[in-house]
This record gives C-alpha cells, structure tokens and sequence, in this order.
C-alpha cells in the first residue's frame, strides 16, 4: 500500500530517533567494557601474588593433598547479566550449566548473579533461591567478591564437617571465537596447580621463613585465590555482557541503517510520484483552457 509523503516523514523521523539511541547504546557499551577490563587484568597481579605466596608455603611445608570432591557439597556460581540489550547471553549460559549439572549427576548450590539469569536458569528447571545484584561500576566488583566470599564462608561453616566444592561459571573471552560459556572449578584445588607449584624451584637464595601458624597462613591463601578468582570472573562477565550488547547493538544500528535507506528511496518516490501528478493537472488544465477558448474565438470571427 503506497504511503503519504508524511507518513513516510514520520515513520523516518522516528527511525532516526531509535538510530540515535542505538549509537548511544552502542557508545556506552565500549565505554563501560573499559573499566572492567582494566579491573580484570590489575586482579592478575593479586592473584599471580597470592599463588607465589602459595608456592613459598608448599616449599616450606610437606605434601598437600587434595580435598576428595565425593562428600563436599556442590555450589556452583553463575555470573549472568541483570539487564536486556545483549541477546540470549544469560539463557546461553543457563543451558550450559544445566548441562553441566546433568553429567556431574549431583545436586548443587547455586549461587546466582543477576536477575535475568536467575529466570534463565529457573526456565532450565533448576532451583535458585536469590539472585545478587551485578556490580554497576568497576568498584562494585571488590564487593560482590567479598560477598561471595563470605556466603561460601557460611557454607562451609554450616556444612559442619563438609568441604566445599565450588565451580564458577561465566562467559570468558577467546581468541579468535569471541566468547564463549566457561565452567571452571575453583576448590578443592587443582593437583595440577600444586604439583606445578610443588616441584617449582624457588627463584631466590633466601629461603622463604613463615612466621604464623601454618593452618592460618594456608587458609588466608586460599582466601585469597578465592577472592582473585571470583573478581577476575565477575569482571570478565561484565567485559562478555557488554561485548554481547555492542554486538547487538552492531546489528540493530545495521538495521536502522537498512530501513532508513528504504524509507528514503520510497520518499524520492512518492515526492517524484507527486511531481509527475502535479505536473500532469497543470498540463490537463493547459489543454482544457486552449480548448475552452478556442470556441470562443471561432465565434467572434463569425
């Protein structure tokens, strides 16, 4: 059905409007990627600090062995988005770690952050008591880390005689494929990682010397790499969102871009339809005036 030339103004002013937004949008999400970013690569720091101070306690200190996994209550954390605009990035997740779940064949915990994964995964049939709140800023992510913390802390103590087995998940970046859903168990520590850290040479002549007691100082270390652990994911889940939202917003700035082509091509046609029509009544109008006066003049000759 051909449309006014109004209509055709209307429909391509707001057009230009939802393209305005969506650069805005677009805008902001590689403005708000760049804090979590940088908050992702400082916490490498801590942590690469707190496995030295691990590797200077297992060359000072006999074999650690790994807690068995068997008896240890499952939890697993899961760092979603609690906003729209980044397509299906929380219910991706959420069958990634249903899936999961199904091959370990045990009940878990399941801690959950943000309020859309939290229904995402309630859809996967899963159950989620609560749902934290994501870090709004770079500065919120220290304290939902140190929240976390202290709910497995609580865990752990309710757990009475119960370790703790706990899993993280979340989207990570990769070369090359972009993003991609990442399940990475947290504790009990891997044997890998001690056994690297266990026949690791110490690089310096002056042996390290523990002067606390040797629970306490492991302890502490495990609470930091939990700590460094749950920053880095929550931040790199915030670097995913927001690149699964610029993406989005690619796709609908492309869009916009498409239908205002259209719209425009439609309006050259219809304001060119309208000229020809205006053009056509003048020239209609010529004629029947050449004709009504031609009569007139024939008479008066008479």
């Amino acid at each position: 059905m051909t449309q006014t030339l109004e209509a055709l103004s209307r429909r391509t002013e707001s057009m230009e409007g939802i393209g305005s937004v969506v650069h805005t949008m677009k805008s902001l999400s590689v403005i708000n990627a760049a804090p979590f970013d940088n908050a992702a690569r400082a916490i490498e720091a801590y942590h690469g600090t707190v496995l030295e101070g691990l590797h200077g306690y297992l060359s000072q200190s006999g074999p650690v062995s790994a807690s068995r996994t068997g008896n240890a209550e499952q939890v697993v954390v899961v760092f979603g988005s609690d906003h729209g605009l980044c397509g299906n990035y929380n219910e991706v997740l959420a069958a990634h770690v249903a899936g999961h779940l199904s091959e370990t064949k045990g009940a878990a915990r399941i801690l959950c952050v943000g309020a859309q994964m939290q229904a995402a995964l309630i859809d996967e049939g899963l159950e989620v008591p609560t749902a934290l709140l994501p870090p709004a800023s770079a500065d919120g992510i220290g304290r939902l880390a140190n929240l976390l913390t202290q709910q497995l802390d609580a865990l752990r103590q309710a757990g009475a005689q119960r370790e703790l087995a706990v899993t993280l998940a979340f989207f990570a970046r990769h070369e090359g494929s972009g993003q991609a859903p990442n399940i990475k168990r947290l504790l009990p520590l891997d044997p890998a990682l001690i056994s690297e850290l266990r026949s690791k040479p110490w690089a310096s002549r002056s042996l390290p010397f523990i002067a606390m007691r040797r629970a306490d100082l492991f302890t502490t270390l495990i609470r930091g790499h939990l700590f460094s652990s749950l920053f880095r994911a929550s931040a790199e889940a915030l670097v995913t969102e927001n690149a699964a939202r610029l993406a989005m917003m690619q796709q609908a700035e492309q869009s916009v871009d498409d239908q205002l082509d259209e719209l425009k091509s439609q309006m050259r046609n219809v304001r060119q339809s309208e000229i020809t029509t205006e053009l056509l009544d003048v020239i209609i109008g010529f004629e029947a005036l050449k004709k009504a006066r031609k009569p007139r003049s024939e008479a008066e000759s008479d």
